[in-house]
């Protein structure tokens, strides 16, 4: 990280002439990027690592590309001489989904949700004059093997870790009609491929675009299917309804020419499938084989969301084996199995949990029962070994990303939420009332103290779980969360 760290003010430096006054290192996502907020002279910006060379040449080719055209995406800077480190404009930190969070499904956001759809088809139409797809990081175009890629990482990841009996000639027919009935659709412009509300950015009541490195040719109504039917935004019928007419209106607009609204409707609406599918598939792989816990709570909202598009769309086509095993994966019963207890206000379950020191003991349970889990985190290379990170502790993001960077932490923590997990859900099922969970270090001040709190965030938002948190070394600090 400190070799990142020295890359990025390099390169600030020689464009700008001067050093950056402080850098922040932002949340890390699904992807092997690290993003950073510099700050200089009252202005921040936003530097970018990422050893995939390819990727990060598609993305700087598609942003200057872009910024000609004036569309809506961050102005690209400067890129260092490797290529794995560029630096571009901060658009801010507010994005749609965080407005709708914030808002609600209220008139407000619907009008952020129209200016996104605007300037997604001004991208889209006017983004495609010129644009050399060449440059594309994966397929040129979202064509028939592209579809069925998307079928095949649902079928692979998540369908098959179900363990249904299926007849797999018959689907693999299906797929292979879908995919053909989607990729002989009229209107092809550039295509965004991940256009949901997390990638649009609000800046002062406008709208821009980031991470669409993945872009290529492609159906227009694709990317309006992931925004409209990302699971997490939960737009309304009716909202999403008024927003495609919208969509549509617009796209009449900038082509100057009417299109078959009936067939553009029935193939949406297989984009929408294919959409829903591709989702299940990362949500299978980075839950269930990477065990990313938010991607596993991300199942139940997904299935949901799959469901209702069942029963209540059409795509134009029959897939007869595809269609039964769909029906099987949206039951009851399969989305119960993803869907993690909840705790309610008469939830008796208490959770304790603790860091510590082991030169002052192990925290004893003074409840009638006992016991609990204690783990050791003196395997994780100890910050407190660095001059750096000896008065801080691990409540400090510089000893976080120290932590989550340099160690095996995320790992460990991974494991010891399997383990946690199993009991706090047969306690949840028994009504038991107490549960202590001890994190062990050298000082109780770094590694343990991490451990507690990233675990008592994981128990809050996965069973919604009131937890009280204590760092014993650190003159008994306790908090409710």
């Amino acid at each position: 990280m400190d070799v990142i760290i020295q890359g990025i003010q390099g390169l600030f430096s020689n464009w700008k002439g001067i050093q950056p006054d402080r850098i922040e290192k932002l949340p890390q996502s699904g992807s092997d990027r690290i993003y950073f907020r510099l700050y200089a002279q009252g202005q921040t910006f936003i530097a970018a690592h990422n050893l995939n060379i390819k990727e990060n040449n598609t993305f700087i080719h598609f942003s200057k590309h872009f910024q000609q055209k004036k569309l809506p995406v961050p102005e690209m800077f400067c890129v260092n001489e490797e290529q794995t480190i560029y630096i571009q404009q901060d658009l801010g930190t507010h994005s749609l989904l965080n407005k709708l969070e914030e808002h609600g499904h209220n008139e407000y956001v619907y009008g952020l949700f129209e200016k996104s759809l605007h300037n997604l088809v001004q991208i889209q139409i006017k983004g495609n004059d010129g644009l050399d797809y060449n440059q594309c990081l994966t397929a040129k175009e979202f064509g028939k093997q592209a579809i069925l890629s998307d079928l095949l990482y649902f079928k692979y990841y998540f369908l098959d870790t179900l363990r249904l009996p299926y007849d797999k000639q018959a689907m693999m027919d299906d797929f292979e009609a879908l995919s053909t009935y989607l990729t002989f659709t009229q209107h092809k412009y550039f295509m965004f491929r991940d256009f949901q509300s997390r990638n649009i950015i609000v800046q002062n009541d406008a709208v821009f675009f980031i991470d669409y490195q993945g872009g290529m040719k492609g159906a227009l109504q694709y990317d309006v299917a992931s925004l409209l039917w990302q699971a997490k935004a939960e737009l309304s019928e009716d909202w999403k309804d008024k927003l495609l007419l919208y969509y549509m209106d617009e796209v009449e607009v900038l082509l100057q020419q009417k299109i078959d609204r009936t067939t553009f409707v029935s193939q949406y609406n297989g984009y929408v499938l294919i959409r829903l599918l591709q989702v299940l598939g990362a949500y299978g792989f980075r839950g269930l084989f990477e065990r990313k816990a938010h991607f596993l709570a991300s199942i139940p909202l997904a299935l949901q969301n799959l469901k209702f598009f069942i029963e209540n769309k059409r795509i134009g086509i029959v897939t007869p084996e595809f269609d039964r095993v769909l029906k099987i994966i949206v039951a009851d019963e399969i989305i119960q199995k993803f869907t993690p207890l909840q705790a309610t206000e008469t939830t008796p379950l208490a959770i304790e949990i603790n860091s510590f020191s082991y030169k002052k003991g192990i925290p004893k349970d003074e409840t009638e029962n006992g016991g609990g889990f204690v783990f050791d985190m003196r395997g994780i290379l100890n910050p407190g070994r660095f001059d750096d990170y000896k008065t801080l502790s691990g409540n400090d993001k510089s000893v976080q990303d120290f932590l989550e960077q340099r160690t095996k932490m995320n790992e460990y923590l991974n494991s010891v939420w399997d383990l946690i997990d199993i009991n706090v859900e047969n306690y949840l099922e028994r009504g038991f009332s107490n549960l202590q969970i001890n994190f062990g270090c050298t000082g109780g001040q770094h590694r343990s103290v991490y451990a507690a709190e990233q675990t008592a965030r994981h128990l809050r938002n996965k069973y919604k779980l009131k937890v009280q948190l204590t760092h014993t070394n650190q003159a008994n600090w306790k908090t409710e969360l």
